[in-house]
């Protein structure tokens, strides 16, 4: 098997391939890339069992086709080194010795036989949307904050999509927040939903190009997520999300506005009084006044700030982890911030004050009992 490539193009197609490869994987082969050759062009694809990146290049020239293993690390190292120039790989179709000619000279390095390469799940009897990858991107980063690293919960490892005719669904949650973020503009044909793994999700984020068409497909075991010359597949994880429209309050009276970056900024200057187990700040909150206030007893810190809001209701006091009120802060994008509350036990909900079209987002956080 003889075959010619750019480097550039070449490394650039391994770089977003490698994204798959895992750090200490189970087997050795999964260290390595699959190649194959196939009609002038070169399929790329590596593995980690759970996620599966294959990826496309056109060769300049190719003698014949076939496949082997190439050891990744060995491989990204020299491209990365040589100045863009056509190179040449030919494989000993023997013992799958490879050998790259560029204008500097030759490297040889052992392959594998790309019979022995884990084979990747083809998207077959699926169901498919489409949607803008900046949109699905900015999904993806709303809600992985809220997912749990708690193995023992698998369901919660992951971002859970719902699709609907017309409405797609991401929701996360660790059991003391949940994201729920909805694009009300996405056609299909089908009711069904899924849990996405937290890595893979983390990997497509990152390998999300700007401007293009993204195809999600999906069956039973598999999420495949198309674009350009890209298809990334991930396995499902296979377990029951939790109900989560059972959790989320909806007779809240009482009803806070305030600016996003002050009531942010604030909370992160509180936080630092605050208890360092539970983060708890208290929020006391009366007509047009929120006065924001933490306290570590065994060190005796304390802090306390005002700012003013708008706030319908009776008064209220109750109290909140600052770190993850920040983290959802951070997320929402609007000025001002609305916050519903019903009751010092019930969690509290977060909308931002004017959402964009197309888009639902709502966060809630379980309230911290308050100690006195």
């Amino acid at each position: 098997m003889k075959f010619s490539v750019s480097s550039s193009d070449l490394l650039k197609q391994l770089q977003i391939a490698g994204g798959a490869i895992g750090s200490n994987p189970v087997m050795p082969i999964l260290e390595d890339y699959l190649f194959r050759v196939e009609d002038r062009l070169l399929t790329i694809a590596a593995t980690d069992l759970e996620t599966s990146i294959i990826t496309t290049v056109e060769l300049i020239g190719s003698e014949s086709d076939g496949m082997v293993a190439i050891p990744a690390k060995i491989l990204v190292d020299t491209l990365k080194a040589l100045p863009t120039q056509p190179i040449t790989f030919t494989v000993n179709d023997d013992n799958f010795g490879i050998e790259i000619t560029s204008s500097y000279g030759k490297y040889k390095l052992a392959g594998e036989d790309g019979a022995d390469f884990p084979s990747i799940p083809q998207p077959d009897e699926v169901d498919s949307v489409n949607l803008p990858s900046a949109t699905l991107a900015q999904a993806i980063s709303k809600t992985l904050f809220a997912t749990s690293n708690d193995e023992l919960r698998p369901s919660m490892t992951g971002v859970y999509f719902q699709v609907d005719f017309n409405k797609l669904i991401f929701v996360a949650t660790d059991a003391h927040k949940l994201v729920k973020y909805a694009l009300t503009d996405v056609k299909s044909e089908v009711i069904t939903s899924f849990i996405v793994p937290k890595k893979s999700l983390n990997l497509l984020k990152g390998a999300l190009p700007a401007g293009e068409e993204v195809s999600l497909s999906f069956n039973k075991a598999n999420a495949f997520f198309s674009y350009g010359h890209t298809r990334f597949v991930s396995r499902l994880i296979d377990a029951r999300y939790p109900d989560y429209n059972a959790v989320i309050p909806v007779d809240n009276p009482n009803l806070l506005t305030v600016n996003r970056t002050d009531f942010q900024n604030s909370l992160k200057r509180i936080a630092i009084y605050a208890n360092k187990t539970t983060n708890q700040v208290i929020l006391n909150i009366n007509d047009g006044s929120l006065t924001i206030s933490a306290q570590d007893l065994d060190f005796s810190n304390e802090a306390t700030e005002q700012m003013t809001c708008s706030y319908s209701g009776d008064p209220i006091t109750i109290g909140f982890n600052a770190k993850f009120l920040v983290e959802m802060l951070g997320v929402l994008e609007s000025d001002e911030v609305k916050i519903e509350l019903s009751t010092p036990s019930r969690a509290g909900i977060l909308v931002p004050s004017d959402a964009e079209d197309g888009i639902e987002v709502l966060m809630l956080v379980m309230p911290v009992m308050l100690s006195n």
